[in-house]
């Protein structure tokens, strides 16, 4: 019984421990977010920011990575991403510029299909997109329709290809 004693003791005292660490830094966090410091143009700014909609703020966000050379992130990319990259100068963007036309992602549309191979093309939107038999007979019904965004050129081609064999129009864009 005596080592149970000890063993909530000890955890008690972990727990202690713990929570002053995070009342100590949560109250450098508050008073880092409670200063006054911050200059007359970026409260200005924020007060234009807070004022925006939903779809004003997107355009900002799109504008500002374009003109700062922000690089999208994947999803969860915070944590596995390096260092920000420096804004690249002028003249490099001038440069890469040609080489960044080059699109190397398409999105895969389903146009139409022929009436003889529907069954074949609703089976086979069932194996790629990972849906049930009815919901690819409702997609394939719905044609035209974006079957998948943001696909290399290799296997969007492949896609173009089956699904041209089996009757379907496909479009990669």
């Amino acid at each position: 019984m005596s080592l149970s004693v000890r063993y909530a003791a000890q955890c008690c005292a972990r727990q202690l421990r713990s929570t002053s660490t995070i009342r100590a830094s949560s109250s450098v966090v508050s008073r880092r977010f409670n200063s006054t410091e911050a200059s007359p143009k970026i409260s200005a700014i924020v007060d234009q920011i807070s004022q925006l909609t939903l779809l004003e703020t997107a355009d900002l966000v799109a504008s500002l990575k374009s003109r700062l050379n922000i690089p999208d992130l994947p999803v969860g990319g915070f944590a596995a991403a390096g260092p920000a990259p420096a804004a690249a100068p002028i003249e490099e963007a001038e440069e890469a510029a040609p080489a960044a036309a080059e699109k190397t992602l398409f999105s895969v549309t389903l146009k139409s299909f022929d009436a003889a191979s529907k069954p074949k093309v609703i089976k086979e939107i069932k194996g790629m997109l990972g849906l049930s038999l009815v919901d690819s007979k409702k997609f394939v019904e719905s044609a035209p329709k974006l079957m998948k965004e943001s696909v290399p050129k290799d296997e969007a081609q492949k896609i173009v290809e089956t699904l041209k064999a089996l009757g379907a129009e496909v479009v990669m864009e």
